[in-house]
């Protein structure tokens, strides 16, 4: 896994902790306070674990043994195959690491930020492999858009920025990776103790043995690098096989547009515009996705946009590059992105990306159509 990819992955499993993927994402309501006791008396988790008493990397930690107790009351999970669990989970010190890094301090932005965080994923390989992506699943991402109301090209730039079309989905074991955060770093505990909890349940459910999924170092799991309580929230069987497996395009296609959709994108109305400025007056607005501002009032202060714009009101985003600041207005659209990851950068890249994508899967379409019309002439 690159370094790129890694900080990436970093800022999308800890700003996803802060709000509800993938981002991504706040554990799922379940009620569970009110669930009636032996709900889930009859259903097995799947896995030959076994143990009377905790073994192990985590066998003297007190907070172990208190989840477990209430896996087992609120949720009927037996407490010796929890105990044989656990007695197994090894914890990952590479993880611990990978999170000291992360101080959760942004310092300020440096000229040129924009061009180098841009240079990571707007490149030929990642829209040419977009384009094949595209090609080798049109009719999943034609009846994800058609269901959902969500562009195919935003569901594989997501899918592109994220794993590199399933290319790279991560080589943690995903169990281990969040137990020993839950576990070992105070400062992300009760974030990833939600997610051990909704990871057990999701494998419950989904019949699979805990500790036979990879993915990233925090765990975020597929083609789209859904958390467990993303997973459980917003993952749909789109091949409707009976299972729902991000690890399978069609599924983590239809997944990515639910949760969109679930966030409220609006079908049909863009996500982005490009916007001119005269002199610095917008140095002194409020800028980022989380910023609403009239036209009114951005062109008073020198900002026009370069195409029309229905709404009312945008963001205004400002990006640093190496020949002064560039401006964007940001629609609706854009801020679900953000719901993916809390980046006006990763947004935009996703959105670029998103249009790049779609122009050469459109000239791969037209080269087809010219080719086979010569070869039947």
């Amino acid at each position: 896994m690159n370094n790129s990819h890694i900080a990436l992955l970093l800022s999308t499993a800890l700003t996803l902790g802060a709000c509800s993927p993938a981002t991504i994402k706040e554990a799922r309501d379940d009620s569970a306070s009110s669930m009636m006791p032996g709900r889930y008396s009859s259903v097995k988790a799947v896995g030959n674990y076994h143990a009377s008493r905790l073994k192990g990397d985590y066998a003297g930690y007190k907070s172990t043994k208190k989840f477990i107790r209430k896996m087992e009351r609120q949720y009927g999970f037996d407490r010796s195959y929890l105990n044989g669990l656990f007695s197994q989970a090894e914890r990952r010190n590479g993880v611990l690491r990978i999170m000291n890094r992360y101080t959760g301090v942004k310092g300020p932005v440096s000229r040129g930020a924009w061009d180098r965080y841009r240079k990571k994923f707007l490149t030929d390989n990642r829209i040419s492999k977009g384009a094949a992506f595209w090609a080798r699943n049109r009719h999943a991402l034609q009846r994800a858009e058609q269901q959902y109301g969500v562009p195919s090209e935003y569901i594989v730039a997501i899918i592109g920025v994220e794993t590199l079309y399933g290319g790279n989905v991560g080589r943690s074991p995903v169990f281990d990776s969040i137990a020993t955060i839950a576990f070992d770093y105070p400062r992300r505990s009760k974030y990833f103790t939600d997610e051990l909890e909704q990871y057990l349940l999701m494998s419950r459910e989904e019949r699979f043995d805990p500790r036979s999924k990879r993915g990233s170092y925090a765990g975020a799991m597929g083609l789209g690098q859904f958390m467990p309580s993303s997973f459980r929230k917003y993952a749909v069987d789109f091949d409707g096989n009976g299972r729902r497996n991000l690890w399978d395009p069609a599924d983590a296609i239809g997944s990515v547009a639910n949760y969109f959709k679930s966030y409220g994108w609006r079908k049909g109305e863009g996500v982005a515009v490009r916007a001119t400025y005269s002199g610095s007056g917008y140095k002194a607005m409020k800028t980022g996705f989380d910023s609403r501002h009239s036209l009114g009032s951005l062109k008073r202060a020198g900002v026009r946009s370069s195409s029309s714009v229905s709404s009312r009101n945008v963001s205004l985003l400002r990006y640093s590059t190496y020949s002064g600041d560039e401006l964007w207005l940001g629609k609706h659209n854009f801020y679900v992105i953000t719901r993916y990851n809390h980046s006006n950068r990763y947004a935009m890249a996703v959105h670029q990306l998103a249009q790049a994508v779609k122009r050469r899967y459109r000239s791969m379409r037209y080269a087809y159509q010219d080719s086979a019309a010569e070869g039947g002439s």
